[in-house]
């Protein structure tokens, strides 16, 4: 039956397992399950005790990459050298921090016979959390206002213009709330350190924590979507379980946000319901997030429609999906030998 199917190599990145996964293996088990094409697994990643390294019945081989901050050129000398061992057709990037670089490269590896399907650099740089307030207003979306700070003396008098508690974010990850001037300056300090300035001062909503992951095919049709209700939520706000819903609101937002934006690629949507029954959007994240298997169980398999996209196939629009399906996510100790550990450590592959 699979005899005349197509086979492809596809490289994905996001292997790591911590408290915050990277939404990789989820990705990976999408493609194994893949009806219209058989695989071969590129892992790409950036440490060598990302868990996907070792589960070699999702990942056939796995290579590291440079960090973003190593640059471009670093990026595209790795790359070179994996196309040239393993003829890749499709790479699929799933961390903000990364995204920026593999746009700028998108061309190049385009000429190389190496796919994407990523955001257009305006659509980006607009859903950035430092312009999210500024492209809802623009768009007729409710997003809850929020200021951008580079130094603690901008965010004495928040107090002014806000209600505590303020939610304060990192430019790309993490996220705390304070109660008063000393918490925000303990979270300014530690999410500074970590990811960088400026840091997002964000109005907190009182409400019920809904997401929704989708795709878009860069004119403005959504070809996807399930919202999904977060049912047990971590202290970093991660998703540890939730189900999908039938909430035909959150559908039109979504499909407003990609007819506005003219979205391409994945995306997951953050949203906050509250009291009053009305949608916020606090996130707009540009890559599928790692709870993505649950859409491919109710029947939306995104990462085979963006592996498609990539390659410049046709991709019907998914128009329904199961409703009341959860995902109740778990740790699992794998064993493996030291060996795979030095040689993924010395040879930077495995």
């Amino acid at each position: 039956m699979t005899k005349n199917k197509p086979r492809l190599t596809i490289a994905v990145s996001g292997l790591n397992a911590i408290d915050s996964p990277g939404p990789g293996v989820a990705v990976i088990r999408g493609l194994r399950e893949a009806q219209s094409f058989e695989c071969r697994i590129i892992g790409l990643s950036y440490e060598s005790l990302e868990p996907g390294i070792y589960m070699h019945d999702l990942v056939d081989k796995t290579y590291q990459i440079p960090y973003p901050s190593a640059g471009t050129e670093a990026l595209m000398q790795r790359l070179s050298y994996i196309h040239q061992q393993e003829k890749l057709n499709v790479i699929i990037p799933n961390f903000d921090a990364e995204l920026f670089s593999f746009m700028r490269l998108s061309g190049t590896l385009r000429s190389m016979g190496i796919h994407t399907f990523l955001p257009e650099n305006g659509q980006f740089e607009a859903r950035q959390k430092v312009n999210l307030y500024k492209f809802g207003q623009q768009h007729q979306i409710n997003v809850p206002p929020a200021k951008v700070i580079y130094t603690l003396n901008e965010a004495q008098n928040l107090d002014k213009e806000y209600d505590w508690p303020l939610v304060i974010k990192g430019k790309y990850y993490d996220a705390s709330l304070a109660y008063n001037f000393e918490q925000v300056k303990s979270a300014f300090n530690k999410i500074s350190a970590r990811w960088g300035l400026p840091i997002i001062i964000q109005k907190f909503i009182h409400g019920t924590e809904y997401n929704v992951t989708g795709l878009g095919d860069g004119q403005g049709n959504t070809l996807a979507a399930v919202p999904m209700r977060k049912q047990y939520i971590t202290d970093k706000g991660k998703a540890w379980g939730g189900i999908s819903i039938a909430d035909e609101e959150a559908l039109q937002l979504t499909r407003h946000f990609v007819k506005a934006s003219q979205w391409r690629g994945p995306f997951e949507l953050e949203l906050m319901k509250d009291k009053e029954g009305k949608y916020h959007l606090l996130e707009i994240n540009p890559r599928m997030p790692a709870w993505i298997y649950l859409a491919v169980g109710c029947g939306q398999n995104i990462p085979e429609a963006v592996a498609r996209l990539a390659m410049g196939w046709p991709v019907e629009p998914y128009t329904s999906y199961l409703i009341g399906k959860m995902f109740v996510r778990y740790a699992w100790d794998m064993i493996v030998d030291i060996s795979e550990f030095e040689t993924i450590s010395t040879q930077g592959e495995l």
